[in-house]
């Protein structure tokens, strides 16, 4: 099998066959994949019509085939590829119905270990711009202090306010970057490389100022046919309400139509995961390993 590092270049191609996938996974994105890609090392094939990727960052491990043919021929010659190379056959981004497929096809020849720490949290757009009901209220209550604090306004990310964005995010890193903090280090680099590249990647981003100050900003796309994406979120925590404002009206704006926001992932912080559970998810997008038996 033939594996490539991921390039500019092959936007089209993986578009393709992501788009065939339908997924609300954040990871089935030309974009994730782009701006992740020095970080897990990734490279991809395509092989009996479908998508495959490989990280090399801890061992080499596989995505689940992605595309809308059926999966068997593509894992049958990922089998034959680890065993002439003398390795494991470890797939990633293993998701329920990848699960349902494999108990059904191929019985008893995968283990399956679903990770929490990684599951999507998926929100109904509605209720974050309304943020209505009792279990909504301290939300509503940070939003309408913020708009009371600060002459603030939203506006989407263009040309002519980008220098003022990622002036925000240099002052953001300086805050929360600890040297030694790898993973904060690597998410303001993709940060920067999603602001700089939006256009290219297709992301569409919008930032708040206050007092004529950006304070927060996001980044998103509309990942399938109901579902926006928010790729990256970044506001100062000493500005009350700056997240919730920003969790507002990037979707006011930029969601117009859609169902569903995937918020992605907590990492397993659990100071992450009380917020992402505070504004109350319709579900999650779990994924999980499958390790060859």
């Amino acid at each position: 099998m033939d594996f490539q590092p991921v390039k500019a270049s092959d936007k089209e191609i993986i578009d393709k066959y992501m788009k065939k996938a339908n997924s609300r996974s954040c990871d089935m994105s030309f974009a994730a994949v782009y701006l992740w890609k020095d970080f897990y090392l990734l490279e991809y094939t395509v092989c009996e019509d479908m998508l495959i990727f490989r990280t090399t960052e801890d061992g080499s491990s596989y995505s689940f085939p992605i595309g809308d043919a059926s999966p068997e021929k593509a894992l049958l010659a990922l089998e034959a590829h680890c065993k002439e190379n003398e390795e494991p056959l470890k797939l990633h981004c293993v998701y329920r119905e990848n699960e349902a497929w494999l108990e059904e096809h191929m019985p008893g020849k995968f283990e399956i270990e679903f990770d929490r720490d990684s599951a999507d949290y998926i929100y109904e757009c509605e209720k974050l711009i309304g943020l209505k009901g009792k279990k909504f209220h301290g939300k509503k209550n940070h939003v309408n202090k913020f708009i009371k604090t600060y002459d603030w306004a939203y506006e989407k990310i263009t040309d002519d306010n980008i220098n003022d964005c990622l002036a925000m995010l240099y002052k953001w890193k300086e805050i929360n970057c600890e040297p030694g903090n790898i993973e904060k280090h690597a998410e303001a680099c993709v940060s920067e490389n999603a602001l700089r590249e939006r256009k290219f990647l297709g992301l569409k981003g919008g930032l708040i100022r206050a007092d004529g100050e950006v304070v927060a900003f996001a980044v998103g796309e509309q990942i399938n046919e109901d579902t926006l994406v928010v790729h990256i979120e970044k506001a100062f925590s000493e500005v009350p309400g700056a997240y919730a404002i920003i969790n507002q009206q990037f979707l006011v704006h930029e969601a117009d139509g859609l169902k569903y926001v995937n918020r992605e992932d907590d990492v397993g912080e659990p100071g992450l995961r009380k917020a992402k559970l505070s504004y109350h998810p319709e579900f999650l997008v779990e994924k999980g390993f499958a390790r060859l038996v």
